[in-house]
């Protein structure tokens, strides 16, 4: 009975092995999925701002370019997001 033993390990053994692969695989494309949706929420975010920004600048927009900007100061809070529109610290809380 010792040779059907280790036949039955044998095989548990490689049941774990490609239970193991299946979920790696699916991590792995779990993964991708989730990695191109941020990847297409980025790109919303981004023509989105685009696309005010431009509208703004070319007076189409329903405010002025200060209203953007006043709109962003509320809502920006880091420091480097602030500089790269030119909106002054935030003082220290």
């Amino acid at each position: 009975m010792s040779a059907i033993d280790d036949r039955i390990a044998a095989t548990e053994k490689r049941l774990q092995q490609l239970r193991a692969q299946r979920e790696q695989m699916e991590a792995r494309q779990l993964a991708r999925v989730l990695k191109g949706q941020r990847a297409d929420d980025t790109r919303r975010k981004i023509l989105t701002g685009a696309v005010v920004l431009a509208a703004v600048e070319h007076g189409e927009a329903r405010w002025s370019r200060e209203a953007l900007m006043t709109l962003l100061s509320a809502r920006l809070t880091r420091p480097d997001d602030r500089a790269l529109f030119g909106l002054p610290e935030l003082p220290a809380q």
